[in-house]
């Protein structure tokens, strides 16, 4: 039988086995690192561009209020088949745009070989090394400033 995240009703894109280890790979990227990943999810994208998405969440989550600005939102809208990663000023500026379309595109690999949850999950790990590089985790003055947990718009299963 074959699987396709797509042909799922939005409902069920994750099994609670999954969820947890989107949020266990956020753990332990972030263990790493003063930096902050969340992951959204939402059946589907009523922007053109899922950048503009992500970017309105990312405000809305209020990500911008990280001490050091390097928080990373992981946008998918699972339904409209789109993708975006929206990282704050302060690891954009040291990273770059290319390296950002590098990522969409890797993960976008996992995506279409029908491995959502590894996908989310590596690509999670990947953001983390790109924050440990420039971000290293301060055991004296670093906290969680945000939750962990996905972040699921209407319609998805939380």
């Amino acid at each position: 039988m074959a699987f396709s995240l797509f042909n799922k009703k939005p409902l069920d894109v994750l099994n609670d086995v999954e969820k947890e280890q989107i949020v266990q790979s956020i753990r332990l990227a972030e263990s790493r690192t003063s930096g902050e990943i969340r992951v959204f999810m939402e059946q589907k994208c009523n922007y053109v561009d899922p950048v503009e998405r992500a970017a309105e969440l990312f405000f809305q989550l209020k990500m911008d209020k990280t001490t050091d600005r390097n928080a990373v939102l992981l946008y998918v809208a699972v339904k409209d088949h789109q993708l975006a990663i929206f990282g704050d000023e302060g690891i954009y500026r040291k990273t770059g745009k290319e390296y950002w379309e590098n990522a969409v595109n890797h993960i976008l690999q996992h995506f279409n070989q029908q491995n959502f949850a590894a996908g989310v999950s590596e690509y999670v790990s990947e953001i983390g090394e790109a924050l440990h590089q420039y971000f290293p985790y301060d055991r004296v003055a670093d906290q969680n400033e945000l939750p962990d947990e996905i972040v699921f718009g209407d319609c998805i299963k939380k």
